[in-house]
Order: structure tokens, then C-alpha cells, then sequence
């Protein structure tokens, strides 16, 4: 399959340049870092991987030559600039995966189509990091949930679409999940990013030291059962002490 990356970051720069290592043909979007990326070339440290990844650099989407699949892996804040970017790259058959965080992305996503594509959503646990343009890497963990949002276009081609995806990252090495329900699957993910991504910043924490402390680790256990209680208000109930479990 070809492929177009938006946003080689770090979560964009790991599964990209896994998609890229297992065979598949990925153009990836580099902007203004571009010049820099195409003199020094795209590496990944990795367990599944240590060294360079064939990606093609552009500097612009025109360049881009038609895609069966994009990998959208930007900040959910840049969401609304998608538009000119998508546009030129979704026809109607294209596949669209989004690995980002939060509620309501693939909608957004998909707004920035015109509702063109099948869109899949996705969900990445992993411990990455971009260390300079083209450089990324891979800490621990990398499972990939992967689910249909079938908001956009026919649930039965979404999940063609999703088996496709799977099959490709399955390729890579990294574990992958397939899950009937999106919105459930983002709800539980959302379990532990509320907590974490908040707290880690504030107290200028990392995870662990965050749960070694007794009371910290109560308030991180307060806030999952309000996500909890969230996704019960809108038909998605967790499992009881599904959050305290995950610690």
C-alpha cells in the first residue's frame, strides 16, 4: 500500500516508520523541517527496529502522489488546518487512520474531507519520543487498538478498511487489537490520559513517581472514576474498578 504521513512526530515517526521497515510505500509531510530531514535522513531507535526508514520527504502535499491510506498523527489542536492538506490526498475508497487522543476526532478528521474515506480510528499505548527532525524513539510498549468509526461512510466498508490497517501494522511487529466499539475503546484510553497527561505536568511527575505516592495516587484514582462516570453518562458503562486496575 502507499501512504501518506501528516505529522512524523513521535507517534507519527514510530508507526509510520514501522509501516515503512515492513514494506509499505510511505510519503511523510516534514514541512519546513523537510531540508534538514532530506540531509540527514529519517532513523528510528526501536526495539523492532534501529536505523534508517525508507520514508519518502516532502516539503508540501502537492508532491504527494495518490494514496490508498493517511496516517494522521498531528495534535488534535491543529485539526481545524487539515483541510488543505487532506483534501488534494481522500477520494472516496481512501483510507483515513487517526491516532489521536480524545473524543470526537474522527469526526473532526473527517470534516476536513468533506466526509470523503473510510475512516479508522486509533489507538496507540506506546512510550515514544521525537528527539530532532526525522529522529524518533521507540521506549516501550507500542500496541496499536485499531476500530471502525463508522460516522463516515458505510460501516461495512469501514470494516474492510480496519482489517486492511490491521493487517498492515500486524506486519510490522507491534501488537494490534481490533475492537467492535470506538467510542468505548477512546472512553477507556481516556481513563488513563486524563489523570496522567494532566498530573505529569502540573507536579512535574512521571507516571511512576506519580502512583508511588500514596496521595497522588488517590487523586489519580478519583479522576479515572470520573471518566468512568463520563462514559456511563453516555452509554459506554466500564467495567467497576476498571481504572484502579490498569495502575
Amino acid at each position: 500500500m502507499r501512504w501518506a504521513l501528516i505529522g512524523p512526530g513521535a507517534v507519527g515517526g514510530l508507526y509510520g516508520g514501522l509501516l515503512a521497515v515492513a514494506g509499505e510505500e510511505v510519503h511523510a509531510l516534514y514541512r519546513r523541517d523537510a531540508a534538514p530531514v532530506r540531509a540527514g535522513g529519517v532513523h528510528l531507535r526501536s526495539p523492532l527496529h534501529d536505523g534508517p526508514v525508507p520514508v519518502v520527504v516532502h516539503d508540501t502535499v502537492a508532491t504527494i502522489p495518490p494514496v490508498d491510506a493517511v496516517l494522521v498523527a498531528t495534535k488534535t489542536t491543529a485539526n481545524a488546518e487539515l483541510a488543505p492538506v487532506l483534501g488534494p490526498l481522500v477520494g472516496g475508497d481512501t483510507i483515513v487512520v487517526v491516532l489521536q487522543n480524545g473524543l470526537g476526532v474522527e469526526a473532526e478528521v473527517a470534516a476536513a474531507t468533506g466526509g470523503r474515506g473510510r475512516f479508522v480510528g486509533g489507538l496507540c499505548f506506546v512510550c515514544a519520543n521525537r528527539t530532532g527532525p526525522g529522529r524518533t524513539v521507540h521506549l516501550d510498549y507500542g500496541d496499536l487498538t485499531l476500530a471502525a468509526h463508522t460516522g463516515v461512510g458505510s460501516p461495512s466498508g469501514c470494516a474492510e478498511a480496519v482489517e486492511t490497517v490491521a493487517s498492515a501494522f500486524a506486519a510490522t511487529g507491534i501488537g494490534v487489537h481490533v475492537a467492535d466499539d470506538l467510542v468505548a475503546a477512546r472512553w477507556r484510553k481516556l481513563v488513563w490520559n486524563v489523570p496522567f497527561n494532566g498530573l505529569s505536568v502540573v507536579l512535574d511527575a512521571a507516571t511512576d513517581a506519580l502512583v508511588a505516592d500514596p496521595s497522588v495516587r488517590s487523586l489519580v484514582v478519583e479522576l479515572m472514576d470520573e471518566v468512568a462516570a463520563g462514559a456511563a453518562a453516555v452509554g459506554r458503562p466500564l467495567p467497576a474498578g476498571f481504572g484502579e486496575r490498569t495502575l
